[in-house]
């Protein structure tokens, strides 16, 4: 897979709270970056599936019925 160089601007605090954990874990600043973006990558596309999926129940008129819908909010009222 090919690199290609990105240039981001940082709050000081940010860049030097990616240092410090770059540090703690004997790493540098680079692949703390990389990491943390392909987490985020991974989160967002998760949530993304699972909205599009909701989107395909609702357009498919899969819903919880009423009763259903009750039951649940019953177990988190106190």
């Amino acid at each position: 897979m090919t690199k290609e160089p990105v240039t981001i601007l940082l709050e000081k605090e940010t860049k030097q709270a990616i240092d410090a954990v770059a540090a703690r874990g004997d790493r540098d600043a680079e692949s703390v970056i990389r990491e943390a973006i392909d987490t985020y990558l991974d989160v967002e596309a998760w949530q993304d599936s699972h909205i599009q999926e909701g989107l395909r129940q609702a357009d498919a008129g899969e819903f919880a019925s009423d009763e259903q819908v009750a039951r649940v909010f019953s177990k988190w009222r106190a």
